[in-house]
């Protein structure tokens, strides 16, 4: 399959270690595209739910592609998110092409990116609630394993699949946004700070809408998850686009190419690192 080059390609939520992980997929698409700068933004690996009895091969392999990625020349952004929390401590590593930290901005074509995982906004991820939080993150990998249980029924009866866990995950989401909505904050926030782009993960809900208040406008854009969406922002010149997985458009999933030395660099693209101070 030829590579499709990219300047940009933000990832998140995959949530490597559950059941709800599209792995398969993921590595289609890894496999698909040749990104200069590759930015995974939070909970890429589920700390909340991992466990050493499972983690399949296919887990693994996305992250040999990533390894893959920094030794042939991409640049790689790992942003902590909740789930992978336990890597805060570790903020502001510096290895080769790779780079771990909180927050990232950067400047692309002239304008200003602020990319975050979101959760330093969210009321759920701290103080008691974020013991609920845990324990509903749980029961969503018990209800992604019934729902593929139906969906196997659904199949042999030659009936289209359904995904209740999606629906439920939406209807969560929305009842959260009415007390907490990520991208009215995230924006206001980036207005103020005259970022011309913002962009989040952690409500699994890809977006890209504009707003606009008195003091200016910003981007607002979501990266959406690799659990039910299997969604990635990519940026090429000028233009920001929300990828959409199709499993039309992808062969089965085989051994990885061997993947040539690119020698790349950011070229116009300046990276500023932030401590996770908002």
């Amino acid at each position: 399959m030829q590579k499709r080059p990219i300047d940009v390609v933000v990832l998140s939520d995959i949530h490597l270690g559950t059941f709800g992980c599209k792995a398969k997929e993921l590595l289609n698409y890894l496999r698909s595209i040749q990104p200069r700068i590759l930015i995974l933004n939070g909970d890429i690996i589920d700390g909340w739910q991992f466990s050493k009895r499972f983690f399949p091969s296919a887990h693994m392999q996305v992250i040999k592609e990533f390894f893959q990625f920094i030794s042939s020349g991409t640049r790689v952004f790992y942003i902590t998110g909740n789930h992978d929390e336990m890597l805060r401590r570790f903020a502001d590593l510096h290895v080769g092409n790779f780079t771990l930290t909180d927050k990232l901005v950067l400047e692309i074509d002239h304008q200003l990116v602020w990319i975050f995982h979101g959760d330093v906004f969210d009321n759920t991820t701290r103080g008691s609630a974020r013991m609920i939080a845990r324990l509903g993150s749980s029961g969503y990998g018990l209800l992604i394993l019934f729902n593929r249980f139906l969906n196997g029924i659904l199949k042999a009866c030659k009936q289209e699949r359904v995904s209740i866990s999606k629906r439920i995950m939406h209807g969560v989401n929305k009842a959260v946004a009415k007390i907490n909505d990520l991208s009215q904050i995230a924006t206001t926030l980036a207005i103020k700070k005259k970022y011309d782009y913002v962009i989040c993960g952690h409500v699994h809900q890809p977006m890209k809408k504009t707003v606009e208040s008195s003091e200016g406008k910003v981007v607002y854009l979501n990266s959406g998850d690799w659990v039910e969406n299997m969604t990635a922002l990519e940026y090429t010149p000028g233009e920001w686009k929300i990828f959409r997985y199709n499993e039309k458009d992808f062969p089965v999933a085989g051994a990885p190419e061997k993947r040539p030395k690119l020698n790349v660099t950011t070229g116009g693209i300046t990276v500023r690192l932030n401590p996770l101070n908002f």
